[in-house]
């Protein structure tokens, strides 16, 4: 009973996309440490990126479970479906927090410092759509903080690298939740909801999510740049510039029938594909 429960609120969460931020987190982490980090470090940089998003996605479920009730998309998620109570969502969101918190501790001082502010972001966002269109920007800079974090994980002090790196993440994000967003951009508009499609419509919404992605692949070479990464590195970026490209294919003004595909299986592929050649620039 507990197993299933627990595979519930997992799958509420969505635990999977873990993997759209964590290899972010990972290739930051890698550089800092010109390669591989104590073991003790990696752990806990993994406990801190789990418990955040934990915490936010399982805030979010919280915070929009009126809404969700009433968009077709999202009327059988585990709240509104009353698989999952609120108050034991809550209880996920506090367990996740303080794994957060915790393993900011066992860092540094400086990690533990900034926990807060890094809960503050993450669990912001879920508010955000009700008075900003760019809530898209803000849910980038939720993942985009992990690079930042993972650098100070290692060397207790915040890199301008990590920050490129950051930046790039946070574009990334925002690009790609725009194409996501496409599905509920009549919902967002009867429900008096921000988002950049239901705002200035579909057509310059998916220009606005091309040049944001645009500007990731430059801030993805910067980064390199500064990090002293090779051609190893710069091929993965080339990679993921394939990916994206790719990834705005597949979504049009006036179809939207293959967003799914866009945003789950391309952005995987990116942040890993990336992690794999970044690994490779620094070992081999």
């Amino acid at each position: 009973m507990i197993l299933r429960k627990l595979g519930i609120l997992l799958d509420m969460i969505k635990f999977e996309h873990t993997l759209f931020a964590l290899p972010f987190a990972m290739i930051s982490m890698l550089v800092a440490a010109n390669g591989l980090p104590r073991w003790s470090v990696l752990g806990w940089v993994l406990v801190a990126m789990v418990g955040a998003r934990s915490a936010a996605m399982a805030f979010n479920r919280i915070a929009d479970a009126r809404l969700d009730a009433t968009n077709p998309r999202t009327a059988s998620r585990a709240i509104p479906e009353g698989l999952v109570s609120v108050g034991a969502a809550w209880l996920f969101v506090v367990v996740s927090a303080a794994a957060l918190v915790l393993a900011a501790y066992m860092l540094n001082p400086l990690a533990f410092a900034l926990s807060p502010v890094a809960l503050a972001v993450v669990l912001g966002y879920s508010y955000s759509k009700r008075f900003t269109s760019l809530s898209h920007l803000w849910l980038g800079l939720s993942l985009g903080i992990a690079p930042v974090g993972a650098w100070i994980a290692v060397t207790g002090t915040v890199g301008f690298a990590s920050m490129v790196l950051s930046a790039a993440v946070i574009l990334w994000t925002a690009g790609f939740d725009i194409i996501y967003s496409l599905q509920d951009l009549e919902f967002d508009r009867k429900s008096g909801l921000f988002s950049l499609p239901a705002r200035i419509g579909p057509a310059r919404a998916l220009l606005a999510s091309r040049v944001f992605h645009a500007c990731m692949v430059g801030l993805l070479g910067w980064f390199g740049a500064l990090s002293g990464l090779g051609l190893i590195y710069y091929a993965g970026v080339a990679l993921v510039a394939g990916f994206l490209i790719y990834e705005q294919s597949l979504v049009s003004p006036t179809d939207f029938s293959r967003v799914n595909t866009a945003f789950f299986t391309l952005n995987g592929c990116v942040s890993i594909a990336l992690l794999i050649f970044v690994a490779a620039d620094l070992f081999l």
